[in-house]
């Protein structure tokens, strides 16, 4: 173990730092998207670590377009026509990364946020090669479950990574920016695999005409009757290989870069490392070795760490490895405050799937197709378009999230979902036997599709990464993050599996999607706290856990010994 770094200021009252130092220190820095380019290092920084996220939202918008290109229905006719089988290709990945990020949570703490990122792109890498040339059905699950495992774990890494390089000024809107990479790869694999369908055309035998199921009043392809002997004459199996196989130079690029990035100083002081702490933190804020913000910053790292640590052996004393693992989990669920965190945690995934945000995305040309647009070019077109909203829309919770907070963000972004769904499911409900008749009411359908995407992409979608990455204790942050993050995957399982059925139950899909943004509605309103401007080690107040006398006296005890006044850690 490392030195302790000696961190000296000016004498006040006994303490190395007084208070008025550490207001000063807390003033320092604009708040939200304009403090994001106050330090360039660190946003290059969290840019690039948002790979995996882009990783993430390319793999969820590509497999809706691989599923209506015809060439692929020919090769694996079975996953073309069965709802239930599409519906498990889909949620093959996302049961895989639920166990993923449930599993990753004690890897994490173990080898690092750094290094545990570097070691699943390897494990991505082989799932995306495995489904860009799989030749039979065993070999594109077994690539769907190989990266669904290193997808999950990506996904708990990456936006804890983001919220211990950051500060509280920023961080809502660093964090935010996973979901900015989500929705860029879900626009880049809509439009290559929108580009690469026209591949030796749009049909996979152009001179034959369509025989399969009606879709408003058309015949669809069979894959089974609709395909000459020798195989498609027109689209070739490249239409769907290429965006498959694309997902791998993202990943490489990511796995090498992160061979550069630093270590998380938060890790690093649980490790010991505090010296090398100190460094990485100082580099990260651009800052000289006696600025006093960054040492105050470090001081409530390693009082926070201390605390943690010692309570934890006080509560679990010569516990082992794995009970120090079960430790962890016990400890989340140990009191209300504590308990409170990983319900609004779960809830907060839970809501971001079940208000049905991915059912469009891995569907979406399925549903523009049964809103009377055609399957196979203009409803992939419309995905495409779908694509850039959701990017674009994600760009206001970047510049609002730090400055106007949370909560309002949640509620308005959930009251509007609620309204577009309840109008789309009506309008379903009402003329989706017979859209040609009814055009005026498709179009609308078509817009408040687009609406609702807005509405959800301001709003939940980057906050559901936000939250979960800063409502934890350090100690418990891995754990807690690895228990939400697998609770979103398995909500993504579920509907994934069940939307294609739903689909063809009228406007019933619609109705349950709205049923869910009204239960977020009511619980942000009645249930979840602000966590605005909040550091990291700054959250207890916002839960109500306060500690007790003993504890008070413990923390006050560890304060004093590192020149920290004790109003640094206890927010009351």
């Amino acid at each position: 173990m490392s030195q302790s770094p000696r961190v000296k200021f000016k004498k006040d009252g006994g303490n190395g730092i007084s208070v008025s130092d550490l207001v000063l220190a807390e003033s320092e820095g604009r708040v939200g998207f304009r403090g994001l380019f106050e330090n360039k290092f660190i946003l290059g920084i969290s840019l690039f670590s948002t790979l995996g996220g882009f990783l993430f939202g390319y793999d969820q918008g590509v497999v809706s377009n691989v599923l209506a290109i015809e060439s692929f229905g020919v090769k694996f006719p079975a996953i073309y026509t069965n709802a239930t089988l599409k519906g498990w290709f889909v949620s093959t990945l996302l049961l895989a990364a639920c166990l993923g990020a449930n599993v990753n949570g004690p890897v994490c703490d173990k080898i690092g946020r750094k290094v545990d990122i570097i070691c699943n792109v390897v494990i991505f890498l082989l799932g995306s090669s495995l489904q860009a040339g799989a030749t039979s059905p065993v070999y594109l699950f077994a690539g769907r479950a190989v990266a669904g495992l290193a997808i999950g774990s990506l996904t708990h890494v990456v936006p804890m990574y983001l919220a211990e390089m950051s500060n509280a000024k920023i961080r809502g809107s660093l964090v935010s920016l996973q979901q900015l990479a989500i929705t860029f790869g879900i626009l880049v694999s809509y439009w290559i695999a929108y580009g690469t369908s026209h591949i030796g055309g749009t049909r996979c035998a152009p001179d034959i005409p369509y025989t399969g199921a009606l879709l408003n009043g058309r015949p669809t392809f069979d894959p089974y009757t609709d395909v000459p002997p020798g195989g498609c004459t027109g689209q070739t199996q490249a239409s769907w290989r290429i965006p498959l196989a694309f997902q791998i130079l993202p990943a490489l690029c990511l796995g090498i870069g992160m061979l550069f990035m630093p270590y998380s100083p938060r890790w690093l002081v649980e490790q010991g490392r505090e010296e090398e702490a100190l460094e990485v933190l100082l580099r990260l804020r651009r800052k000289p070795a006696d600025n006093r913000s960054v040492r105050i910053e470090f001081l409530k790292i390693r009082a926070e760490v201390r605390f943690a640590r010692e309570v934890m052996n006080v509560a679990y004393p010569n516990a082992g490895p794995i009970r120090q693992i079960i430790s962890k989990y016990l400890a989340l669920i140990s009191s209300w405050p504590k308990s409170k965190r990983i319900i609004i945690g779960c809830l907060t995934m839970m809501f971001q799937q079940f208000m049905g945000i991915n059912a469009l995305i891995y569907y979406a040309p399925t549903i523009f197709g049964q809103l009377g647009l055609d399957p196979n070019t203009t409803s992939l077109f419309a995905t495409g378009v779908y694509g850039i909203v959701n990017m674009f829309a994600t760009l206001p919770a970047i510049v609002l999230l730090d400055s106007l907070g949370r909560r309002p963000l949640l509620i308005s972004g959930a009251a509007g979902c609620f309204t577009c769904l309840a109008i789309v499911g009506s309008l379903v409900t009402v003329y989706g036997k017979d859209w040609p008749a009814h055009a005026v009411a498709a179009r609308t359908a078509i817009v408040f599709v687009f609406v609702y995407d807005v509405n959800f992409s301001y709003s939940w979608a980057p906050i559901g990464w936000v939250i979960p990455s800063e409502i934890f204790p350090l100690h418990l942050r891995s754990t807690g993050i690895s228990i939400t993050t697998s609770t979103t995957w398995l909500s993504n399982f579920v509907v994934g599996l069940v939307t294609p059925e739903m689909l063809d139950v009228g406007g019933m899909a619609y109705f349950i999607f709205a049923g869910f943004s009204l239960a977020a509605l009511l619980s942000v309103l009645f249930f979840f706290p602000e966590t605005k401007g909040r550091t990291l080690e700054e959250t207890d107040a916002a839960f109500g856990d306060n500690v007790t006398d003993r504890e008070r006296e413990h923390m006050d005890g560890i304060c004093q010994e590192l020149g920290l006044p004790v109003q640094a850690l206890l927010n009351a």
